[in-house]
């Protein structure tokens, strides 16, 4: 016997594979269920610390031209991330939860333009892509804090004004 009509739903559209599903889990789960993933992040960050794409110095000779360090760490990056977006495709690979993974086609916009130029700049200013901020921060750079603060108010803005912004 089903628990909740939420399990019900799942369990439909697990049976139905023509079912639309997003690819935001419908399951409700204890609060401690999350900690896999802050264990993921610490890994990540770790990774991040080894392969030095945390370093100010690493950011600002690429953004120089000096160095193919981090070129060869986004190249990378951008091929699995390749690879697997085709794989999900080919293989119809669905969630652990049973869920099909829908990838919308991608629209293109001059937003893209603004808002891509918009975050180079900060990169380039700041020293710090979004990604890496809290592995910067838990290897003792306090002041990247004025970075994060910035990118948490530069996200509020830009929920804020969502709607007026170019499309």
């Amino acid at each position: 016997m089903k628990n909740t009509a939420i399990e019900e739903l799942i369990d439909t559209d697990i049976r139905h594979s023509d079912t639309v599903c997003t690819n935001e889990s419908a399951l409700q789960h204890p609060w401690w269920y999350n900690f896999k993933y802050m264990i993921g992040g610490i890994v990540l960050g770790i990774v991040f610390v080894k392969a030095e794409i945390i370093s100010w110095f690493r950011i600002q000779e690429m953004f120089h031209l000096t160095s193919f360090h981090m070129y060869g760490v986004i190249g990378t990056a951008v091929v699995v991330g390749l690879c697997a977006v085709q794989l999900i495709k080919k293989l119809n690979i669905k969630s652990i939860y049973g869920e099909k993974i829908m990838i919308p086609p991608n629209q293109f916009n001059k937003g893209q333009i603004y808002g891509g130029l918009i975050f180079g700049l900060g990169w380039a200013i700041t020293g710090a892509c979004p990604g890496p901020l809290f592995a910067q921060l838990g290897n003792g750079f306090g002041i990247i804090s004025v970075t994060l603060l910035s990118a948490i108010a530069g996200t509020w803005v830009y929920g804020k004004f969502r709607n007026k912004l170019p499309h």
